[in-house]
């Protein structure tokens, strides 16, 4: 068992002491038979989301949207998104996320849900012109606003230029898109490469393929976070590797919607490309589990490669959480003095961590986000002894719009 017993001490929003701590302090937390993690970053989902759990399944993926989708996300109210975002925050808080990077559209009921609920994001405003030059006039002008809104929230929530893909974002909109993250210093997150259709079309469409035409657009950076990232060669992984771009590894929604499951992982890692991790939204995924997504992608990396030491517990860890928060650009992920008091307390007294040989191994094999008894976000207990304050109304409240919502498809 890795058997460590350390004290932590945190003052404001930050880890202030590990062991030598001040020996009175306002709350104490009994960590006996408790185990102290940082807090999880789900680095790609679509949170409001949620409301269409369950609906749509077992479709391919472009039918899946332009049928299912699109159609019913043209109706969400802000009151919808609202609801759909707490519940999102819930659920993540109660699975240990204490970060998440979302990209959806009404993203100000985004935000004030983000900020009741304590937990911290990163929002993208979702953006799609289709090629129309009049479209793309008013997303600049929706970007531009939703920056200067977004500044009036809390530390916690941070804003993000969300295109959505290549195939429903013009070159010229995203190489201005490129432009604003540069003079604004915030990040844009996009999908890319999450099919082989999309290759194909891109091919057909501008020559090349999706990687290649982005660096032909110039929009390849460190401030570029793509989704997926399936189909990519040796060659746009140097790409990737040479602009700094970070790609978010989905394997729960690539696999339920077949988009593909061969994600290089340790090619883009032996690159030194940063790798995140993300559940992607409830209706591709059906849960924003982040344990249960650390295991989908460790056995995943094994099975397509046939190789049980490829992607191992402890890389798949570090991904879901140091490696996420440099992603959005905090200092978090790890559990150091200095560094942000985001922190989830895993109750050990569960079969799953019985015997413990080995920690992170039981944690991303046996356990799922049941195992988290405590989170604390921003130096601040958002969940204790698996209860968070509202959290009844909060599935009766989303439950509801969710049913009235597809009821009316």
């Amino acid at each position: 068992m890795n058997d460590v017993k350390l004290d932590v001490y945190i003052e404001g929003n930050i880890i202030a002491a590990i062991g030598d701590v001040p020996k009175t302090a306002d709350i104490v937390i009994d960590g006996r038979q408790k185990a102290l993690i940082p807090g999880f970053v789900n680095a790609h989902t679509h949170a409001a989301m949620t409301l269409f759990r369950g609906f749509g399944d077992d479709m391919p993926l472009m039918p899946w949207l332009q049928k299912k989708i699109w159609p019913n996300e043209a109706k969400l109210t802000s009151e919808d998104v609202y609801w759909g975002t707490k519940l999102a925050c819930l659920e993540m808080i109660k699975s240990g996320t204490t970060t998440f990077f979302d990209m959806y559209h009404k993203l100000g009921a985004s935000a004030r849900a983000v900020e009741e609920m304590g937990i911290r994001a990163v929002l993208a405003g979702a953006c799609m012109d289709h090629f129309d030059p009049e479209l793309r006039e008013k997303s600049k002008k929706v970007v531009e606003q939703l920056y200067l809104e977004t500044e009036k929230y809390g530390d916690r929530i941070r804003y993000a230029v969300g295109p959505h893909a290549i195939y429903t974002v013009s070159g010229e909109l995203l190489q201005w898109m490129s432009w604003f993250t540069r003079e604004y210093k915030v990040p844009m997150h996009m999908h890319l490469a999450e099919t082989e259709e999309e290759v194909q079309n891109c091919v057909k469409r501008f020559g090349c393929t999706p990687v290649r035409y982005l660096r032909q657009l110039g929009v390849l950076s460190p401030r570029l976070i793509i989704a997926h990232g399936l189909y990519v060669d040796d060659e746009e992984i140097r790409m990737l590797a040479e602009f700094g771009v970070t790609v978010v590894h989905n394997p729960a929604s690539n696999m339920k919607l077949a988009s593909g499951m061969r994600f290089k992982f340790t090619e883009m890692r032996e690159m030194g490309i940063r790798l995140s991790l993300g559940t992607d939204g409830c209706s591709s995924s059906n849960n924003l589990d982040m344990i249960e997504a650390m295991k989908l992608a460790s056995l995943l990396g094994k099975a397509w490669r046939k190789n049980p030491v490829a992607v191992p517990a402890d890389d798949i860890f570090q991904v879901a959480t140091a490696a996420g928060a440099a992603a959005v650009g905090l200092k978090s992920g790890e559990i150091l003095e200095g560094f942000l008091a985001d922190l989830c307390i895993v109750d050990l007294n569960q079969p799953a961590f019985v015997p413990n040989h080995n920690f992170i191994s039981n944690l991303v094999y046996a356990a799922n986000g049941s195992c988290i008894d405590t989170v604390i976000c921003d130096g601040k207990i958002i969940m204790q002894n698996r209860k968070v304050p509202g959290e009844e109304e909060i599935l009766k409240k989303a439950g509801e719009l969710a049913y009235k919502l597809v009821a009316e498809s």
